[in-house]
């Protein structure tokens, strides 16, 4: 289960979210589509497009050497550098993990369409059956958990019966779970017999996700509950839970630090699944850009002060930000190359 905390404007939460199901077709797994804003149908058809051809990644692959070669050629002047531990921002291109995909166009119909996917759109599962509430959960959430039963039986993905048909991969993917468009208003005191809905709901996903042949990512709009105890218990109900923030309209657009980023990665949690404490990187600042083609995530570096004029003030500025990113409580190296998950 992982557990995707949407930026303030939810672009590239959505961007990542479609790059979960995008993998999903690539692989030929089975994709099960669930949202209350957006038509599935209309999810699809805006994938982004896989870059299949070996001269297109290439042509990426070049692209680094050349940078990296240039980067060698200036090192030769900072002799005093020359033996320090070498740091790459991302993996390089040589290790392939997943597929890559360029989001400035759009998946083919035929590529999709290979594949056995099914949706869940809420408005349209309220206006053709009657109301029903369940266990203290509101309606919404009890028809999404048998929509997945349903397929997770009827589609061979059941862990505990031997499989009868070559056996296959059910991605699940649910956009913006806890919004007002589920009818879950976590934060309310109007409704008191809603509050754990979505605990309720992800406490019961997860006992199916542990017995079925499936995964799941789900996004939340975290800066819309203003409740860190029902926060704390839906990360302690999810295996991987990733924070995006983005820059758009905050002071940090504008920090020098940030120039080259659109926003930070935040690892809360990380899978420990059948052992009791989880792998801990180095790694702990990460930041995500999205090119012309490609959205990347990489280790994010202070800038080189190349000026002898820069005040005292802002490389405090400076020093003050590093240790901010520095305080995550999760450690995670995440490259381009886990977009596929």
């Amino acid at each position: 289960l992982v557990f995707t905390e949407e930026d303030k404007y939810g672009l590239y939460s959505n961007l990542l979210f479609k790059y979960f199901l995008a993998e999903g077709v690539l692989c030929g797994h089975d994709l099960f589509v669930a949202s209350a804003k957006e038509h599935p149908d209309n999810i699809l058809k805006e994938l982004p497009a896989p870059l299949l051809d070996d001269t297109s990644r290439n042509g990426l692959g070049e692209e680094t050497a050349v940078k990296s070669e240039d980067f060698q050629d200036s090192m030769k002047i900072a002799w005093r550098y020359q033996n320090l531990p070498k740091m790459e921002a991302s993996p390089t291109t040589s290790t392939k993990f997943g597929h890559y995909y360029d989001v400035s166009k759009t998946m083919s119909p035929e590529l999709y369409e290979s594949i056995k996917w099914h949706s869940f759109f809420l408005p349209e599962e309220l206006s053709s059956q009657t109301q029903m509430k369940t266990c203290n959960m509101n309606s919404a959430y009890a028809r999404l958990l048998q929509s997945i039963q349903r397929i997770i039986y009827q589609e061979g993905f059941d862990g505990s019966d031997p499989q009868k048909k070559q056996k296959n991969i059910l991605r699940i993917g649910i956009q913006s779970l806890g919004s007002i468009l589920w009818g879950d208003d976590v934060c309310s005191s109007d409704t008191p017999e809603d509050t754990h809905s979505l605990t309720k709901f992800l406490y019961v996903l997860r006992g199916l996700l542990r017995k079925s042949l499936s995964a799941c990512i789900i996004t939340l709009p975290a800066h819309l509950i203003q409740n860190k105890a029902i926060m704390e218990r839906v990360t302690n109900l999810s295996d991987t839970v990733v924070g995006l923030e983005s820059f758009i309209g905050s002071e940090r657009e504008t920090n020098p630090l940030y120039k080259d980023y659109h926003g930070l990665v935040h690892v809360h949690q990380i899978p420990r699944l059948n052992s009791l404490i989880c792998d801990v990187s180095d790694t702990k600042d990460l930041a995500f850009r999205l090119k012309r083609k490609l959205f990347t995530i990489e280790r994010l570096h202070l800038p080189p002060d190349l000026s002898d004029t820069v005040s005292r003030a802002s490389k405090q500025d400076l020093a003050e930000s590093a240790k901010l990113l520095s305080s995550g409580c999760g450690a995670m190296a995440i490259g381009k190359k886990h977009l596929g998950f």
